[in-house]
């Protein structure tokens, strides 16, 4: 039985055209559309690879993924049961945007003996560090300002600025991180709003910014009033050398600069806990922009983080991965001359998770990756990692989630791949 409002029949009965024998047709749908944003954004070629996981005799180089059988379960199981034995009520209620106090003291106290000098208000709790980013676009652009970024940078990144309708521009870079003579006149050209970063162990390319070019980085900043996005998901996975300074760290830089943070790679990603520092005024921003998306991260989830971060021994956990990923590193960079084809160039990351390829003229690695896939070996081109043309003979490795013996066998499949794909003899970088 279908219930009429008493304003609707009075409505029908005043209608001059209504009458008891009316009959109407079908109704003809209206059609409905996506936000023209929509149709700008890209997909995740990482994302859609890791469906193939779910195959175990697959064997993935693509998703920057942490080693998950060096997860601490039961330290962390233990810091669940003790917070929600002690105060249930508390960390299944609702929280504060900014975030737990505690977990942004133990997290400020890290920053600091890291020698970036952070007060526990100075953070604010995301989930997950690209929560972070899409709080920073909220707070940052508008549609068509202009971001720039390294070329190549972070896919996930390039997602956030689509999704803000701002217009990205690489600026071009080596092995020491963004050429400052580039990025000047770039920033001159385009008048960005703001500046994004990965310097240490960059995603894709492994690689990290000399200090040299972070200070003209700051400097550049300063002087053309151009906020900088510093994310660091991977900066204590130091596998080799010696710590660079902070952006956020230098004078020049310090009063327009986002630190942004993680506890994915360190901790577990399945807690998706992550954080930002930021001056107060954009911090601010940041935590209505959040009250906007989700109100606050998991409240149990930053609890249990907090105690962990407190009771256990998250440095030697830290240390732990760090030597089973200096193993991993050290078995693909010594399997990949044999794997690739001749020609072909990589370079050798001091840490974090990947290994940025390049093969000879004349190949594109997304056209071979149907005969890695054929091998059961998977990669990332690199072309996704790009926000205009691409170079199609990159492509991401990453080293992190498979034993030495593992690595070695995926480079063996991918060996194979390349040699049976195109006819070449395999060589060295």
């Amino acid at each position: 039985m279908s219930i009429v409002s008493p304003a609707a029949v009075s409505a029908a009965a005043t209608s001059p055209t209504a009458t008891s024998s009316t009959v109407t047709g079908p109704t003809v749908a209206a059609p409905v559309a996506l936000a023209a944003r929509a149709s700008r954004l890209r997909t995740s070629p990482v994302r859609d690879l890791l469906a193939l996981t779910a195959d175990p005799e697959l064997i993935s180089f693509a998703g920057g993924l942490p080693a998950p059988e060096l997860f601490d379960a039961e330290g962390l199981r233990r810091s669940y049961a003790e917070v929600l034995v002690e105060r249930p009520r508390e960390v299944l209620q609702y929280s504060t945007s900014e975030g737990d106090p505690a977990l942004r003291a133990v997290l400020a106290d890290r920053l600091t003996r890291r020698g970036l000098g952070t007060e526990a208000d100075d953070l604010v709790i995301t989930s997950g560090s690209q929560q972070a980013l899409a709080l920073l676009t909220a707070a940052l652009l508008d549609p068509g300002d202009t971001v720039v970024v390294e070329e190549p940078t972070y896919l996930a990144a390039l997602q956030a600025f689509d999704l803000a309708g701002a217009r990205v521009v690489a600026v071009p870079t080596d092995d020491d991180g963004v050429r400052p003579d580039d990025l000047e006149k770039i920033v001159g050209q385009h008048r960005p709003r703001l500046l994004y970063l990965v310097p240490n162990f960059q995603n894709p390319t492994g690689r990290t910014m000399s200090a040299a070019r972070r200070h003209a980085v700051a400097e550049i900043a300063a002087r053309r009033g151009m906020w900088i996005i510093e994310d660091d998901p991977y900066g204590e996975l130091r596998l080799s050398g010696q710590p660079q300074p902070w952006i956020a760290g230098l004078a020049a830089a310090g009063d327009r600069t986002v630190l942004l943070g993680s506890l994915s790679k360190t901790m577990a990603p399945g807690m998706r806990l992550g954080w930002l520092r930021a001056p107060a005024a954009l911090r601010r921003a940041c935590v209505i922009a959040k009250q906007a998306t989700d109100l606050h991260t998991s409240t149990v989830d930053q609890a249990a983080a907090a105690r962990y971060l407190t009771t256990a021994d998250p440095d030697a956990r830290i240390a732990l991965m760090c030597a089973a990923y200096r193993e991993r590193l050290d078995a693909l960079l010594a399997g990949l001359p044999a794997a690739l084809p001749a020609g072909s160039h990589w370079n050798r990351p001091a840490g974090g998770m990947f290994v940025w390829v390049r093969l000879p003229a004349g190949l594109d690695a997304t056209a071979l990756l149907p005969a890695a896939l054929a091998q059961r070996v998977a990669y990332v081109p690199g072309a996704a990692f790009y926000p205009g043309a691409a170079d199609p003979r990159t492509l991401r490795l990453s080293f992190t989630t498979h034993s030495p013996r593992r690595v070695a066998e995926g480079l063996d499949r991918l060996g194979a791949a390349f040699a049976g794909a195109t006819g070449r003899a395999t060589g060295r970088g």
